[in-house]
């Protein structure tokens, strides 16, 4: 495994991840795999982010120990903590980099306290926000699938609220407008070295004082694209797994315009989908529903802020945060990230569920594998979810989060080992 520092630095066709039913988008040519090493931009970020990526390292270690598989990894420093240490969010032309020199981008954590621009954003933002709508990672894809043997906090106890083979879904966030639209165009800007002209509205009329206002657009282009991207995975998760699916739009159309169109948008692309049953919710009402009734829900799309909101609580239903992996989705790159933040109370104490990251990990090996079209590769996620599942059907060790007391590598060490022997397995002669 090639490792380096650094210090400066379409048409679609849908995949599926059968494991957990998720779609990734691809360019239109499957590209056989020629052997050589996949490169790889590491992001680790902030805070718990270094520590969970510690262990996102060790598992591709093992991979590329003991399979056909090998990585060109580049590490590049960013973040909160970066920023206030060296006055940039990460080196200079690292956004390029990541643009031009990556199958994969895989991200620790991004802020830490303190860390501010001058004009007040989070300093690191350009790292995940930048990367996010500059290179149209439109599509947050959230698997909330719950595994035997994890447990819920509930009233500070640990004990199982929710039947596993009853939490199975995925929620598709759209990523790149919406309420984060500002924020997302500014950090692209300042990744790219550009800067737009600020909106100016004077006033609101019936306001007076000191306001503070965001903008909340919501285009017919960004959802027809997150819409039919729902209802791909639907069709695709229908015939995977065997059983009829859903698609459920979840807005508040009832007040906003913006959401008004996008449950328009979800309405036309719906007439042309027949098989699939289609549902729709207000946000309010949705979140009720999410937890009483998980079963309920197969493939959920939601306009980014409530998808940003939901999915968190959704969380809950699988474990809590530290189980929750995410990828980001373009018709050209990808990154994959847990989304527990950099959590800073706990940096730097080894106590944090990386079960996140390693599942992260994993859905960065199916997607590599599907685009690339690397029946090695795609063995190897098997592997991972397979270590990841039986170390929780075997009882095997956990963090605080999850009741138990081991420590973050605690974890990545017994999922590592479990990789490595089912690998020998796998690969012994090869």
């Amino acid at each position: 495994m090639t490792v380096y520092q650094v210090s400066h630095v379409s048409v679609w066709i849908i995949g599926f991840g059968r494991r957990t039913g998720w779609v990734v988008l691809m360019n239109d040519e499957l590209v056989p795999h020629s052997m050589a090493a996949y490169r790889l931009s590491v992001l680790p970020g902030d805070g718990t982010g270094r520590e969970v990526m510690a262990e996102a390292l060790r598992i591709l270690a093992v991979f590329e120990e003991n399979s056909p598989i090998s990585f060109e990894i580049t590490e590049i420093p960013c973040g909160g903590q970066y920023y206030l240490e060296t006055g940039e969010e990460w080196p200079e032309g690292s956004f390029e980099h990541c643009r031009d020199n990556s199958d994969a981008i895989l991200l620790g954590a991004i802020g830490w306290p303190g860390a501010r621009l001058p004009n007040g954003d989070m300093a690191g933002g350009q790292t995940i926000l930048g990367l996010r709508s500059g290179l149209e990672l439109f599509a947050n894809v959230r698997p909330v699938k719950l595994y035997k043997g994890v447990p819920h906090k509930v009233h500070g106890i640990h004990k199982q609220v929710w039947e596993p083979d009853l939490v199975d879904m995925v929620m598709i966030r759209e990523n790149t407008e919406g309420l984060y639209h500002s924020l997302l165009r500014r950090m692209e800007q300042r990744a790219k070295g550009q800067k737009d002209e600020p909106i100016v509205i004077d006033e609101f009329p019936g306001l007076e004082g000191e306001v503070a206002w965001d903008p909340r657009p919501i285009s017919r282009k960004g959802s027809e694209r997150i819409v039919k991207f729902a209802f791909d995975l639907a069709h695709h998760r229908q015939k995977k797994l065997g059983t009829p699916q859903s698609v459920t739009c979840v807005d508040k159309s009832n007040v906003s315009r913006g959401c008004q169109l996008f449950r328009k948008v979800f309405r036309e692309i719906a007439s042309e989908h027949e098989g699939v049953e289609t549902k729709e919710a207000y946000i309010d009402a949705f979140t009720m529903w999410l937890v009483r009734d998980p079963e309920d829900l197969d493939v959920v799309v939601l306009p980014n802020m409530f998808g940003d909101i939901a999915t968190d609580l959704a969380s809950v239903l699988q474990g809590g945060m530290g189980m929750a992996a995410s990828a980001n989705l373009g018709p050209n790159h990808m990154l994959f990230e847990p989304v527990h933040g950099s959590s800073p109370k706990y940096a730097g104490k080894n106590v944090v569920n990386p079960i996140a990251m390693l599942q992260s990990v994993q859905m960065m090996f199916e997607a590599i594998a599907y685009r690339k079209n690397d029946s090695n590769l795609d063995c190897c996620a098997d592997i991972l979810q397979n270590a990841i599942q039986e170390h929780f059907d075997e009882g095997g060790c956990v963090t605080y989060d999850l009741g138990g007391d081991a420590s973050t590598s605690d974890v990545g060490e017994a999922i590592a080992e479990r990789c490595e022997i089912m690998l020998r397995e796998q690969f012994a002669t090869a």
